[in-house]
């Protein structure tokens, strides 16, 4: 029985989730990759699947606020669809790359070669607009805390220039 901290409660409420390279393998430290992710959150939003509220992308992990008509299924097919593509984009400029993804990749999943991303997106539902700028503020500051900027709009894989009136990446929504 999976445990209820980790599970979706309100499939149309806003969630922060969190999404891991498995083996914490540093697969987002190239850029193509990282586009990888960003690109699909885009389309996701274009096509009405998915209204992203925030995220961040680190080298081996990423943390987004979404919400969706059914967010378990977005998840779902976002995690699909960058994995198929990041193994697909592997074979070709880095195969030496896909020996981690396949040493890493859980022993029960036989339907697969290479696995990208860990199980489960530990949801956290937004419980009213205080846990929205926490969960907010949280994502934004992680680059912050890894040290690897001063200010979260220096980090080029966050909402966090959006948040601050500046041009990001990729649209979100700032209005909830």
């Amino acid at each position: 029985m999976p445990r209820s901290r980790y599970r979706i409660l309100d499939p149309a409420a806003p969630h922060f989730l969190t999404c891991t390279v498995v083996g914490w393998l540093p697969l987002f430290s190239d850029p193509a990759n990282a586009r990888l992710v960003l690109d699909c959150l885009a389309h996701m939003q274009r096509q009405g699947r998915l209204t992203l509220f925030g995220y961040v992308i680190l080298e081996n992990h990423c943390h987004f606020v979404a919400q969706a008509e059914d967010l378990a299924r977005s998840v779902s097919a976002f995690k699909s669809f960058t994995a198929t593509s990041i193994v697909k984009r592997l074979a070709v400029d880095r195969p030496a790359v896909l020996q981690g993804l396949r040493a890493e990749k859980d022993r029960h999943r036989i339907d697969r070669e290479h696995q990208v991303w860990q199980h489960g997106a530990h949801p956290k539902m937004i419980e009213g607009e205080a846990m929205m700028h926490q969960k907010l503020d949280y994502l934004h500051a992680n680059p912050v805390r890894r040290g690897y900027v001063d200010d979260p709009v220096h980090w080029r894989y966050s909402s966090a220039r959006t948040y601050a009136g500046e041009e990001g990446l990729i649209p979100v929504t700032t209005t909830w």
